[in-house]
This record gives C-alpha cells, sequence and structure tokens, in this order.
C-alpha cells in the first residue's frame, strides 16, 4: 500500500492483506488445468452419449413389441447426427418401418411407433425428418 496516498497498488495486495488470502496468480498456477480444457472434457462427455429413451417412448416400445436391433440402433443415432447438423430440433427419424420421434438437442427419443400405426402416417411437431 501507498501509505502517502492511501492507495493500493493491485487487487491481489487488498486480497492478500484484508482477506487473508493467496495472491491469484497462485491459485491460477495450481489449477494446471483451463476453463476452455473443463469445458471442452464436458461437453465431450454429454456429446459422445448415446441416445436415450423417455419413459414414454420406452413404454411404446414395449408395448408394441419393439425391439431394436444392433444395427438398426446405430442407424437412429446416425440420423440423429444428420438432423443435428441441419439444425433440426424435433426430427422425425424412420428406420425400416418404425418411426421415431426425437428431440435432436436432448438426444432423446420422445416416442416410437410402427410407422403402420400411425394415423394416416401424419406426424405433428416436427421441424424435420430423416429417413434411414
Amino acid at each position: 500500500m501507498d501509505k502517502l496516498s492511501n492507495r493500493f497498488a493491485s487487487i491481489e495486495q487488498v486480497t492478500g492483506q484484508y482477506l487473508n488470502r493467496k495472491s491469484t496468480d497462485t491459485v491460477t498456477n495450481k489449477g494446471s488445468i483451463s476453463f476452455e480444457e473443463i469445458l471442452k472434457q464436458k461437453q465431450d462427455v454429454t456429446g459422445s452419449s448415446e441416445l436415450k429413451f423417455s419413459k414414454h417412448a420406452a413404454m411404446r416400445l414395449e408395448d408394441r413389441n419393439i425391439n431394436l436391433s444392433e444395427e438398426q440402433n446405430e442407424r437412429l443415432e446416425s440420423g440423429v447426427r444428420k438432423a443435428s447438423e441441419k439444425g433440426i430440433r424435433e426430427s422425425l427419424v424412420i428406420v425400416d418401418s418404425l418411426a421415431f420421434i426425437v428431440n435432436v438437442p436432448n438426444k432423446t427419443v420422445v416416442t416410437a411407433m410402427d410407422r403402420n400405426e400411425s394415423d394416416d402416417n401424419v406426424y405433428t411437431n416436427i421441424d424435420g425428418a430423416v429417413v434411414m
């Protein structure tokens, strides 16, 4: 502190003197990982997560005896990726004779049905479709 003008030269001096904390330089040096790196790690974890099925969709699959094969599941996930690349938020993804309504940003299947079961093949509340 400059005793003549009664001012501090930096916030670190105030922090060290009045709050009994170490300077911010010491704190940032101890944490060797940057915010950007942490953000990328979190995005990779959430980005790599597989497609989720809502309770409603899981019940529909069970009620309608729909069992996805590994290959169909991969095609469904691929369709969701394509929808995401195009900026679609609520997508109809058709895999073989199965139709899925997917919330693309959340990677969540909202409902599932056999295409033959849908009334007049009319799908509402979607802003895009992907046929796999």
